[in-house]
C-alpha cells in the first residue's frame, strides 16, 4: 500500500499562488489607505486619482481572492482558467499603464512581468497535471476489479 499513499499539503504551484495572492492583499491594502505606499510608488502619483487608486485596488483583491481559491482548489478548470486570465488581464493592463500612458514605471512594470510571467508559464506547464489530464469518453466507464466483490456476487447478477 505504500505505492497508493495520497499527497498531503498544498504542492509548489499553490503556494506560489499563495504568495503571489499575499502580495496582491498588500498592494491592495495600500492602494486603500496609504499614499506614499506601494500603491504610490508603483503608480505615478501626479497621473493617479483617489479614485482610480480604489479602482485597481478592488480589482487586485479580486485577482487576489482567484489566487488563493485556486491554490486550494488545484482541480477546478474554471478557476484554473480564471485565474490564469486574471494574469493575462493584469499584464496587459499594466503594460497599457506604462507603454501607453505612462502612468507607471518600466521598473514596477518589470517586477509585475516577472510575477505574472512565472505564474502564467508555470500554471501552463501545470495544466495537464492535477487531474487537467485526458478524460475518459463520456460513455466509458472504468471495469471493477472481480477481486473485490464479497463471496458469491458476480457482474452477471
Amino acid at each position: 500500500m505504500a505505492g497508493a499513499r495520497k499527497k498531503c499539503g498544498v504542492p509548489a504551484l499553490g503556494w506560489w499562488l499563495i504568495a503571489v495572492g499575499t502580495f496582491r492583499s498588500a498592494f491592495t491594502w495600500s492602494c486603500f489607505f496609504g499614499s506614499s505606499s506601494l500603491c504610490s510608488a508603483t503608480l505615478s502619483e501626479t497621473q493617479i486619482t483617489d479614485a482610480h487608486g480604489r479602482t485597481a485596488a478592488v480589482w487586485t483583491l479580486l485577482s487576489c481572492t482567484l489566487c488563493f481559491l485556486r491554490a486550494f482548489n488545484l482541480g477546478s478548470r474554471p478557476l484554473y482558467a480564471a485565474t490564469f486570465l486574471s494574469f493575462v488581464y493584469a499584464l496587459g493592463y499594466l503594460a497599457a499603464e506604462c507603454l501607453v500612458f505612462h502612468t507607471m514605471r518600466a521598473a514596477s512594470l518589470a517586477t509585475f512581468i516577472f510575477v505574472a510571467g512565472t505564474s502564467m508559464v508555470w500554471m501552463l506547464l501545470e495544466w495537464n497535471s492535477d487531474g487537467h489530464g485526458r478524460r475518459r469518453p463520456r460513455g466509458a466507464t472504468k471495469q471493477p476489479d472481480p477481486s473485490s466483490f464479497p463471496m458469491g456476487v458476480s457482474l452477471a447478477d
